[in-house]
């Protein structure tokens, strides 16, 4: 089923209408009082793909029940895996785990089931993990087979450590800083959100890996077309150590443009869906280490899911929270990382996702009401996402029995739901997205690329204002040419290029940016002479 977009609540509004309708000719008295509107707040199951959940209509059923009974509203359900979809109709080719065979289609079962419920569905992409088995997939498309350990040169979108490593046990990565890889990404989440109807998608391990040597750097990002963009950036000639700043900079910068090239990416096909992405919060937070540039998740995994609520490329920040509320220094984790998720959301929003699995299920209750709590600012997260709905508790996670598993996700529904403290006692809403709903500004887009193909790699873009309340804003240009300015005001802007040498074309061009669409920066032709 393709993406349509009238989305569950729409549908659910318009049924409502229609009900009203046929019953106001049969009797509505006009003293009836009109139901309060449910609360917006945020709360989801993350379901993952490699426990019981998506893989044959019974279970689906079951899941959309268990979140019903929890008055939850949304599902982050893992669709793209190890560059595997739980789907048929994606750039990615169908998974061999054990579903049901081919016609079903998990993606389309879970939002046929869920929508009809009034469930919104939030698919789950691994970005950056290649694979992690070691037999290769079957599938002779399959990332892994086209441009892993069998392929050369630039054909090979392999992350490398420093040391030469490329494996992790079976684990392997794509390199953010290869332009092919970061393409594919784009176009796979793309085809997601044009032949299903999601709500939105969620990115996970959007990020450089973890198995470090330290916490202040990453020792990854050395495939060779990576390193060879970064000298090329710099005008340097020596392979960088994992240690130095300038290429720490570089290395978070690819992850952001990463993003940002998602982020538009999907505006081109539904500028409705959400994109939201799965945070890390190692450690302790900010207020411990002596700011956000110090703490792991920026400094050693080079995410900046600050900067990204900032510049508005990331809807929603689903923070992986995840902390054994029964020890001491992990609380303290936990609170410290709730305080700046909720101070930071700025104009999006930012949810708390505890470990469900590390805490039995009054330490989960009690993470709930915390990260609920207002911070001293009076800021608090828009909602709760639990890890995960297959071990909804530290005994579940400890069983292999599924009765188990049922029964610790049936007691942390009654304990979250039932009783006069109750976080979720009564239903609520998906927290709305005014910057979408109502847009008040656009973006702009643009790719440097010759009469002949070859794509203008890390050229700075500026952009000025002309009209309007904009700001001067710079961009560099990904390894495909590509550049993007995301919620720029309205108004006439002038766009402005250094020319590479040799490159003979106008280093100008203006733009007129609309509320709500994307304007093309057109620069062509643009022409190598030498």
């Amino acid at each position: 089923m393709a993406r349509s977009l009238r989305t569950p609540r729409a549908l659910a509004t318009a049924g409502a209408a229609i009900s009203g309708l046929l019953i106001g000719t049969i009797a509505a008295p006009s003293s009836a009082a009109e139901p309060d509107d449910p609360p917006e707040q945020w709360r989801s199951y993350w379901v993952d793909a490699f426990n019981p959940g998506i893989y044959n209509p019974d279970q689906v059923e079951k899941l959309v029940d268990d979140a019903l009974a929890v008055n939850a509203n949304a599902l982050i359900v893992q669709t793209a895996r190890r560059y595997d979809c739980f789907c048929n109709r994606a750039l990615y080719p169908r998974t061999d785990a054990a579903i049901d065979p081919a016609p079903y289609d998990p993606l389309d079962e879970i939002i046929e089931a869920a929508h009809a419920a009034g469930l919104e569905v939030h698919a789950w992409v691994n970005v950056n993990t290649m694979w992690n088995l070691a037999t290769p997939p079957s599938s002779p498309d399959h990332v892994f087979n086209q441009h892993g350990p069998d392929a050369e040169g630039a054909d090979r979108w392999l992350n490398k450590k420093e040391d030469g490593t490329e494996f992790q046990g079976n684990n392997a990565y794509i390199d953010p800083g290869h332009p092919d890889a970061v393409d594919y990404i784009v176009e796979a989440i793309q085809s997601i959100v044009t032949e299903y109807d999601v709500d939105g998608i969620n990115l996970d391990y959007v990020r450089y890996p973890d198995f470090n040597s330290s916490t202040t750097h990453s020792d990854w990002g050395y495939n060779e077309v990576s390193v060879q963009r970064f000298q090329e950036a710099t005008g340097r000639d020596d392979v960088p150590a994992a240690s130095d700043q300038d290429w720490n900079d570089w290395r978070r910068d690819q992850v952001s443009n990463l993003v940002r090239k998602i982020y538009l990416g999907m505006w081109e096909v539904d500028p409705s869906a959400r994109l939201t992405m799965d945070a890390i919060t190692y450690g302790f937070g900010p207020q411990s280490v002596g700011g956000w540039e110090q703490t792991r998740t920026y400094a050693e995994v080079l995410q900046d899911w600050k900067g990204w609520l900032e510049e508005g490329i990331m809807d929603t920040v689903v923070a992986m929270n995840y902390k054994r509320q029964w020890m001491p220094d992990q609380a303290q984790m936990f609170t410290e990382w709730n305080e700046v998720l909720a101070d930071w959301q700025g104009e999006r929003q930012s949810v708390s996702g505890p470990a469900l699995y590390l805490n039995e299920i009054e330490d989960s209750l009690e993470q709930v009401h915390e990260l609920l709590t207002p911070t001293e600012a009076g800021n608090t997260v828009v909602g709760w996402s639990g890890y995960s709905y297959a071990n909804a508790s530290l005994t579940a996670a400890g069983s292999s029995d599924q009765a188990v598993k049922n029964a610790e996700r049936d007691a942390l529904t009654e304990a979250l739901t039932e009783g006069p403290d109750a976080p979720f006692a009564d239903p609520a809403t998906v927290p709305s997205m005014p910057w979408k709903d109502a847009p008040e500004d656009g973006h702009i887009t643009g790719a440097l690329v010759t009469r002949s193909g070859e794509a203008l790699d890390q050229v700075e873009v500026r952009l000025r204002p002309l009209t309007g309340g904009g700001e001067r804003l710079t961009r560099t240009t990904d390894g495909s040419g590509w550049f993007g300015f995301a919620h720029v005001p309205d108004g006439r802007y002038l766009v402005q290029i250094d020319l590479p040498k040799g490159i003979v074309g106008k280093p100008v061009t203006q733009v007129q940016v609309r509320n709500g669409e994307i304007a093309d920066a057109d620069f062509a032709p643009l022409i190598r002479v030498r």
